[in-house]
């Protein structure tokens, strides 16, 4: 037997799968919920409340924990010596800050003592920002200012200044504490902090994690020169190389070896951000299958066929792990702008999806802008919906013509701000609460004039992992294994109708935002 092994540390948990390439089958699951089992480090959800001016951080010595208390679970449930290769994915956009002490005392990791208690004093700063942060708009400003403009930023870095991203972080660390930064020799993210220890020396970051920072390059999928002077001194020395998703970064170390039963010379391959891995582990990694998430706020991603930035800015471009790159973009009306139109008519959702079934496709040319609250794709600040359609419509008296307009606009607009992504859509994989719901699958399909298809996956950033140590370390197929552990509900496939290719709803969506 030959398993591998995939791990995520999420936000509010780290969790693992391991699998049999060979037999096509999960041996074993295990995840540790941080606010539930580490209550010590004051973060409920992942991450330390209440910060001050926007300030969202996390403590990187709970990761740790958590790592070695879910590896504990998981040799429980099996036999981590059958364990050959393995990989993983951190949340995107953290980082953590380590002093001169770092490269010495992760090469000499002691099995006797714990991970946080060995790696602690090699912190620079006590606790690492995540991607919630929102503390470096000015920060975001400088770097745009100092380099020519968002416009340029994106077409850099594949993103316009991001509060969140790396790269402000860095620089508002740089200047609220000089002397924190100065003590600092490496920077690394969530991923290549956590392959480091679990090789016992200095990893790189890969390009699908590295491209969230504002600091790479997508032309060479290096350290872009420009964004690095703009952004902090001294920050290339400070970075790890930057390297494609299939680089083997060591092996797994003694320490781990010693306490959970790892055999010797396992190659790890280099971690990746939850994105990039999902990516993967949802069998996405190649161009035609799009994933769109349908959640709190929609999400849409796809590998792409050629590297492009948003000329709008409003979408990002991030390595894909299998190679080339990869795509995201969210959109804030999500799930909270259907329940609002739910709500308003003082609908369920049984009457909800029965109003989308009996309007037709196109909605008699019917249009509504759902932006109940400030939208990201396209940036707008408006908190009102825009109804456009006659009188009645527009004055909110036709529920089910409303309904189905705010669904197919949700949908209209999603694949006009994608349209920059140049994809022939073969496939979408709708995930996320609302993709059970076959009248709005239905829409998706008919908007987009692309099938349907819900995916039979779950813990995909960690199943993307288990998968890509496979491919990198085995030789094993990626087309192979997606056919085993990314299965399609092909019974709930649903086409589109080709009644209508919303081109006017689109046009007439445009003219309404303005």
């Amino acid at each position: 037997m030959s398993y591998t092994l995939g791990i995520d540390s999420s936000t509010q948990s780290c969790s693992a799968i391991v699998i049999d390439p060979a037999a096509g089958k999960v041996v074993a699951e295990a995840s540790v919920n941080f606010g539930e089992r580490l209550p010590k480090y004051g973060a409920p959800s992942g991450f330390i409340p209440d910060g001050a001016d926007g300030e969202v951080h996390s403590d990187p010595r709970m990761w740790l924990d958590a790592l070695e208390l879910m590896l504990e679970e998981l040799g429980g449930k099996c036999d981590l010596s059958q364990v050959v290769a393995v990989s993983g994915a951190g949340q995107q956009h953290g980082s953590v800050y380590l002093n001169e002490r770092w490269p010495g005392v992760v090469a000499s990791l002691n099995a006797s003592s714990p991970l946080a208690e060995q790696l602690g004093p090699c912190l620079a700063r006590e606790t690492s920002p995540i991607w919630m942060d929102g503390s470096t708009t000015v920060e975001c400003r400088e770097i745009a200012d100092a380099v020519g403009g968002d416009r340029e930023v994106c077409v850099r870095s594949g993103s316009i200044a991001i509060e969140r991203f790396t790269g402000p972080q860095i620089r508002r660390f740089s200047k609220i504490d000089p002397e924190g930064y100065a003590a600092t020799t490496r920077i690394h993210l969530v991923s290549s902090f956590l392959c480091s220890v679990l090789c016992g020396t200095d990893a790189p970051i890969d390009t699908g994690d590295g491209a969230g920072m504002n600091l790479l390059n997508l032309g060479n999928w290096d350290w872009d020169e420009v964004l690095l002077e703009a952004t902090a001194d001294g920050l290339r020395d400070r970075l790890p190389a930057v390297v494609q998703g299939d680089h083997v970064a060591g092996s797994v170390c003694g320490y781990f070896q010693k306490r959970f039963g790892f055999g010797a010379d396992v190659p790890v391959t280099v971690f990746t951000g939850d994105n990039p891995s999902s990516l993967v582990g949802m069998g996405a990694s190649t161009p035609g299958k799009v994933v769109v998430s349908l959640g709190t706020s929609d999400t849409f991603f796809a590998a792409m066929p050629e590297v492009l930035s948003d000329p709008d800015g409003c979408g990002h471009v991030f390595g894909n792990p299998s190679g080339g790159s990869m795509s995201l973009q969210c959109f804030i009306n999500g799930s909270l702008a259907r329940e609002a139109v739910k709500d308003r008519f003082g609908m369920g959702w049984d009457e909800f999806s029965a109003a989308l079934a009996s309007t037709p496709e196109g909605n008699g040319g019917k249009v509504m802008v759902p932006f109940f609250r400030p939208e990201i794709s396209p940036r707008t600040e408006s908190s009102e919906p825009v109804l456009v359609g006659g009188g009645d419509f527009e004055s909110w008296k036709e529920p089910e013509a409303a309904v189905r307009a705010c669904v197919e606009g949700q949908f209209i607009n999603m694949r006009s701000r994608t349209r920059w992504m140049k994809l022939e859509t073969e496939v979408i994989y709708l995930t996320g609460g609302a993709s059970q719901n076959d009248e709005v699958a239905q829409v998706a399909a008919d908007v987009f004039g692309a099938k349907v298809q819900r995916l039979v996956v779950s813990s995909s950033v960690a199943l993307g992992g288990a998968m890509r140590a496979a491919c990198s370390s085995l030789g094993a197929s990626l087309t192979e294994l997606e056919a085993v552990f990314c299965k399609a509900d092909e019974a709930g496939t649903i086409s589109p109708r080709g009644g209508s290719d919303y081109a006017a709803n689109e046009e007439a969506f445009e003219a309404a935002i303005g």
